[in-house]
């Protein structure tokens, strides 16, 4: 009999899933799942979005068929992606794109090109973060090193702007910034626009290429632009004459903005300098998607090509956008209301000051 696998290692569950399994299996009337970060409404259950349910009701009078998609993936789909993230006039930029397995699939597939293309020597990564971002780094890219940069400031319950700026004066020419775009997982902080300019300063001046996860555009603060504002920003640091950003990419999940958690759509960018010939680089990113996932999944990315390719499905879309985020930040007010009426409570204002579905509370 074959043995071979005898020595495999067993791994822990996910904690993240393991706590969704515990969620189903309690039988308790008031309980609560502060778990998967999953949008519910006002009786814990899935909410579809309005925008949504209208876009698959066209999909399915259309009668479509289910055939293969090309490779890069749906480019209408793509190239309404590129002009969520980058604005009209941004996504006429060098930009090569790819229709992603959400932004999993997204970090994943750009973790393995720069790992195989810029060979970094360093992955710079927040301090907490996203727990798949580390993983994702291990896997897809081996050999970079995963150092860490400070984030949240325990003591004050906000941004360690100091210690982030100088961690990331340590980074080496060529190192990988990872940077959240907006609602910060799983602080909640965001940096200001004040706050950001002397990170993209530094990132020029040292010569680093950016990497930024967007997996909640519309869904923190209710505007697609407003949530836009640091990818954009730093987008434009890349034509500055005098002294540009060395490169940049992008991660974009269309789960939370668009409700579509278990269709897994999302798209890669990668962002190239004026003059810079895309061809190569796009040739190597077919090559992975090929090797990955053959061809991406049709369905979610349909529903947000007709969802953003059509005027008043987009308006019903961003209204949708302003229910979610303002009832979260309703959910935050009462929250805060409520544990402050206890005795010795504190100060719990940061409840209302972080921004999207997580939280830091400093609770013990």
């Amino acid at each position: 009999m074959f043995s071979g696998f005898g020595d495999i290692p067993e791994l822990p569950l996910d904690e993240a899933f393991l706590l969704t399994a515990a969620f189903k299996a309690d039988d308790h009337p008031q309980k609560v799942s502060l778990g998967a970060g999953v949008y519910k409404d006002e009786d814990g259950k899935p909410w579809i979005l309005s925008s949504v349910k209208q876009a698959e009701k066209i999909l399915y009078e259309a009668s479509l068929d289910h055939e293969y998609l090309p490779i890069q993936g749906n480019d209408v789909f793509l190239s309404l992606a590129r002009e969520l993230a980058f604005g009209e006039t941004g996504s006429k930029g060098n930009i090569v794109s790819m229709q992603s397995i959400s932004g999993t699939g997204a970090n994943h597939l750009g973790a393995k090109f720069l790992a195989e293309q810029l060979e970094p020597k360093h992955v710079w990564i927040s301090d907490p973060t996203w727990g798949n971002h580390h993983l994702l780094w291990t896997v897809a890219g081996p050999n970079v090193i995963q150092k860490k940069y400070p984030y949240y400031d325990a003591a004050k319950g906000s941004l360690d702007s100091d210690g982030m700026m100088a961690a990331l004066e340590t980074a080496e020419e060529n190192d990988v910034v990872l940077l959240h775009a907006c609602a910060h997982n799983p602080t909640g902080i965001d940096l200001t626009p004040e706050q950001w300019r002397p990170v993209a300063d530094l990132c020029k001046r040292k010569r680093l290429f950016v990497f930024f996860d967007s997996a909640y555009q519309g869904f923190a603060s209710g505007d697609v632009d407003a949530d836009a504002w640091a990818v954009r920003y730093f987008q434009e640091a890349i034509f500055d004459t005098q002294n540009p950003l060395a490169g940049m990419c992008l991660a974009q999940s269309f789960a939370k903005s668009f409700g579509l958690y278990g269709e897994r759509a999302g798209a890669f960018h990668l962002i190239l300098p004026p003059g810079v010939q895309s061809a190569a680089a796009r040739s190597q990113l077919l090559r992975l998607t090929r090797a990955e996932i053959s061809t991406p999944p049709l369905y979610g990315a349909r529903i947000v090509e007709t969802v953003l390719s059509d005027p008043k499905l987009r308006a019903m879309w961003k209204a949708d956008l302003l229910t979610m985020s303002g009832r979260i930040k309703q959910v935050r007010s009462m929250l805060r209301r409520e544990i402050e009426k206890l005795p010795r409570s504190g100060d719990w204002s940061r409840l209302e000051t972080q921004i999207g579905m997580f939280s830091y509370t400093a609770a013990e």
